[in-house]
């Protein structure tokens, strides 16, 4: 299997994000738990520009086709940090989608290897991700 070189400040992005992540799911299960949320939401946005780089990261969110996207992701974090933690998640929710929503496909890709669940789950995540309506394409 081959391996994937990290520099360190890529490990501590990684480490952010995840720490990120983590926090953003124990706000979901505490009934969006307002400064979950919010710590969830920094640390992701710290450890982003660490993983890819600010520029990256910059040219990413502001892509023309992701601006839709950037507004709703700050604007939910906004309403979360300004005590909306529950329309503040559905806004979130949707730019996420809208941003993250080409790296779907290879998600289902790599969920699918799952034993019993996951050709199930990758078919989800094919459907959501648009991959189905594109396969047609002659291209």
């Amino acid at each position: 299997m081959p391996t994937m070189w990290l520099t360190d400040q890529q490990k501590i992005g990684a480490v952010f994000c995840s720490g990120g992540t983590l926090f953003f799911l124990f706000g979901l299960l505490l009934f969006f738990d307002r400064p979950l949320l919010a710590m969830g939401n920094i640390l992701f946005l710290i450890g982003l520009p660490l993983i890819i780089g600010p520029s990256k990261t910059i040219l990413f969110f502001a892509r023309r086709s992701k601006l839709p996207g950037t507004a709703a992701f700050l604007t939910g974090i906004a309403l979360i940090l300004l005590k909306w933690p529950l329309v503040g998640f559905c806004v979130e929710g949707y730019g996420i989608f809208i941003l993250f929503g080409d790296f779907l496909g290879t998600l289902a890709g790599f969920v699918g290897g799952i034993p019993v669940v996951g050709p199930y789950i990758a078919a989800v995540l094919r459907r959501a991700g648009g991959a189905a309506r594109n396969s047609e394409l002659p291209v």
